[in-house]
């Protein structure tokens, strides 16, 4: 059970720390107009809100230091 809290933790921390750099998007397409059959489509490019990376760095440092120190364990 530990290892796997220590990895989820890590890997929330790093994926929070790449939002928070604002590296993190992610891309919205919507349709603008429909005639019939035949729709136009566009695309954009959407940061990823900064509260979600410093959520998922607080989440994930819990998580890790929790593995680590054996805080979670089953007694």
């Amino acid at each position: 059970m530990r290892p796997i809290l220590i990895l989820i933790g890590l890997v929330l921390l790093v994926a929070g720390i790449w939002v928070v750099a604002g590296n993190g998007s992610y891309q919205d397409t919507e349709t603008v107009l429909k005639i019939g059959s035949t729709a136009l489509k566009a695309s954009q490019e959407k940061a990823i809100p900064q509260w979600l990376g410093i959520a998922g760095i607080v989440v994930g440092a819990i998580l890790a230091l929790g593995g680590f120190a054996g805080w979670f364990k089953r007694k």
